[in-house]
């Protein structure tokens, strides 16, 4: 997409990892989420543990298959986007192009600078790349952000699956008299542990990551247990 330059002053931009991180979190929180949920609910309606544990291991490479899938149709329609936005951009300059170096004049002007400044600046970079320029400037798009449909699938599928076998091997390890409580501690530990790193990847604040993921986590096994407990033979 938009060329990368070198700078005189390099610095570190947690932004520059929004791409793999995006997948990579929400693959690692779907999987713990749904895998225990569905292991809590269906432990809930007090079937054997083997059913249990079926029931875990299909959901791991169920849910694995469906976050590849989905990332990769959604990523690949934002880069649909993308390209179609970069080839209208492109026929706009070659049929307009005073029109579109006013445009980007516009841009400059809005974000401060002079309309004399603006005006050097778009002419410029126009004569350098137009349509680098507003593909950075008009449609914000770069290479840092661009989508990358088999990325974002592989990440997803990826962190899906290491994070479900979390509360898959919990489940196996724990007896079956403690199978909820167990599950429920290692995903819930697991959930903080996850928003705590996912936030410092990023560069933000880990405390209230990790709290917003353990209370969805905990609201989506308590629905699930309950719909177990509503629908299965213990009352």
């Amino acid at each position: 997409m938009v060329q990368n330059y070198n700078s005189a002053h390099e610095e570190v931009h947690f932004s520059n990892r929004t791409g793999w991180l995006r997948a990579a979190v929400l693959g690692a929180n779907d999987g713990i989420v749904s895998v225990s949920s569905l292991i809590v609910g269906v432990a809930a309606a007090a079937p054997s543990k083997s059913a249990v544990l079926l029931a875990g291991v299909a959901g791991l490479a169920a849910g694995a298959m469906s976050m590849a899938a989905g990332e990769y149709v959604s990523v690949s329609s934002q880069a649909d986007t993308e390209k179609a936005d970069m080839e209208r951009e492109k026929n706009a300059l070659a049929s307009q192009p005073e029109a579109e170096e006013a445009e980007l004049a516009s841009i400059f002007e809005g974000r401060g600078l002079s309309a004399e400044t603006a005006a050097l600046v778009a002419r410029e970079l126009t004569a350098k790349d137009a349509l680098q320029a507003h593909a950075r400037e008009e449609l914000g798009l770069s290479e840092i952000h661009a989508a990358n449909p088999l990325q974002a699938a592989l990440t997803s599928a990826l962190t899906f699956s290491v994070a479900a076998a979390v509360p898959v091997l919990a489940a196996a390890i724990a007896p079956a008299s403690l199978l909820i409580p167990i599950v429920v501690a290692v995903t819930l530990i697991s959930l903080a542990g996850l928003g705590a790193l996912g936030a410092k990847a990023g560069g933000a604040s880990m405390a209230p990551a990790a709290i917003r993921v353990v209370f969805w986590g905990a609201v989506a096994m308590a629905i699930t247990a309950g719909v177990g407990r509503l629908f299965g033979v213990a009352a």
